[in-house]
């Protein structure tokens, strides 16, 4: 008898993996609840997002979120999924969305000891011609014993526990870091479940490709024109590298952390701040680079050592293979020490 289509006992699906990972540091089991959560509210998304044309979720949904960007449908749905299966999970007691104005503030009855910091649809301004969106979230420990408060946010990227993003491609991929190393895994949706399929990702030291909007290179300053003449018109004899942005910040880091190269969205004249957003873009993805041997600056720093002075700050970000990411920090230098 043939067994072809049954399912493979030897798969490690991601429920499993954080299972024997919270055993292996001896925790309470808190954030392995938490983990599979947000792994059952992405399955949810992901079923959304493939439905979003034929349940009529895409379009504009007629007002904006608290950082200006217009709100769809399918972002209201997203953020309510998060929110409501994190709550439920009774492992958080304070919530930042990139699409509420305030933290959440979780009640009492249904606290834990985590923070959780998300963006539930990264991306969304490509809802509509159907290019790649995606999750990102952050989870940080409560410091202090006082009664929860927005402040317990502001934390640096340090004192992540864990962090990861979903991607809604050609496939599901979930990216997920403990502090042990990055892993990936994929949404089999004839189980339901997401396998691993790369484990102990590691970056490329150098890479052949950088990720930029262009549109903005009359805003750009003189570092990353520089830069950027270098990566094109290289002077050694190498090959120019390759250009490539799709404007889903989940989307371009993916690459960049498959293909090795360089995501950028540094400082303008237009944005001196930035803007992409500390807590919930900057942070997590900066944590899963690390992870993986890769860096991530603003250029004068780290972008796991700012201390975050408002839940919706944002800072420049320059992420992605280490002898990229260092020549551009050593361009960054030689323009701001004049």
């Amino acid at each position: 008898m043939s067994d072809r289509g049954a399912f493979d006992t030897n798969v490690i699906t991601l429920t499993r993996f954080v299972l024997e990972e919270g055993r292996r540091a001896k925790g309470t089991g808190e954030l392995t609840t938490l983990l599979n959560s947000m792994c059952t509210a992405i399955k949810a998304i992901s079923t959304a997002v493939r439905k979003a044309g034929i349940a009529n979720l895409y379009g504009i949904a007629g007002s904006t979120n608290v950082t200006g960007d217009q709100v769809k449908k399918l972002d209201i749905l997203s953020n309510d999924l998060v929110i409501n299966m994190i709550k439920s999970s009774y492992t958080s007691c304070v919530l930042v969305s990139e699409e509420d104005d305030r933290a959440l503030i979780v009640d009492p009855d249904s606290r834990g000891k985590y923070i959780v910091c998300f963006d539930p649809l990264d991306g969304s301004s490509n809802i509509d011609c159907l290019a790649s969106i995606g999750t990102i979230f952050g989870v940080y420990r409560k410091m202090t014993d006082d009664e929860p408060n927005e402040k317990d946010a502001l934390q640096s990227g340090r004192h992540l526990v864990a962090a990861g993003y979903a991607l809604y491609g050609s496939a599901t991929a979930l990216v997920l870091s403990t502090g042990q190393g990055v892993n990936c895994f994929m949404l089999d949706p004839a189980i339901g479940e997401f396998i691993l399929v790369d484990r102990d990702i590691k970056m490329k030291k150098k890479g052949k490709i950088y990720s930029l909007n262009e549109g903005y290179a009359q805003h750009f300053y003189p570092d990353v024109t520089e830069y950027l003449q270098k990566k094109k018109f290289p002077q050694d004899g190498s090959a120019p590298y390759g250009g490539r942005y799709v404007g889903s910040m989940v989307a371009d880091v993916h690459r960049t952390l498959v293909y090795g190269g360089i995501f950028l969205y540094p400082a303008n004249e237009k944005s001196p701040k930035g803007k992409l957003r500390l807590l919930y873009e900057g942070n997590p993805m900066a944590f899963i680079m690390e992870q993986a041997g890769g860096m991530a600056t603003t250029g004068s720093m780290n972008i796991l050592d700012i201390q975050p002075q408002t839940i919706h700050e944002r800072c420049p970000v320059v992420m992605g293979s280490p002898d990229d990411v260092q020549e551009y920090i050593s361009i960054f230098k030689k323009h701001h020490t004049k």
